[in-house]
């Protein structure tokens, strides 16, 4: 199944803060997890911190938890629009030197003209974003294939 993928991080190359998967299908809830951030930069202390609305969790029990929801399905696959999501993703997927998956394949997309900014019901919030991208996706895919009027 495909998972749709945001994070939000303490600016760019910064530490992983949140963490969000959709799955594309019905069944299975989404998954979102807030790490620490100790000293978030200005833009993300204003923008992103007051939308996180969960509790930080440590790196090991958001390891754990991701590992979890995961277990379930043999061949996930992450989807993201942007490469730092998928880095902090696969950051998660090892713990202690253990790989804690056994299979995860990235999808890296390009979407001309999608913006979380203007798109997400919440942006800066990983979980309303990746909301975001899936509903983009799927409708790209739908008008694609011609089921969904323009």
């Amino acid at each position: 199944m495909r998972y749709f993928l945001d994070c939000e991080f303490n600016g760019f190359d910064g530490p992983l803060i949140a963490i969000a998967l959709v799955p594309e299908g019905e069944g299975l809830g989404d998954f979102y997890a807030v790490l620490p951030c100790h000293r978030p930069l200005r833009w993300v202390a204003e923008h992103v911190m007051p939308k996180l609305g969960a509790p930080a969790q440590s790196r090991a029990d958001v390891v754990a938890a991701l590992a979890a929801y995961l277990a379930a399905d043999a061949e996930p696959v992450l989807v993201a629009d942007w490469p730092e999501d998928i880095a902090h993703a696969a950051g998660l997927l090892v713990f202690k030197g253990r790989r804690m998956v056994p299979h995860v394949r990235f999808d890296l997309i390009n979407l001309p003209g999608f913006d979380t900014a203007s798109m997400s019901a919440m942006p800066h919030n990983a979980l309303a974003d990746a909301r975001a991208l899936r509903t983009e996706v799927l409708t790209r895919e739908a008008l694609a294939l011609g089921q969904v009027a323009a």
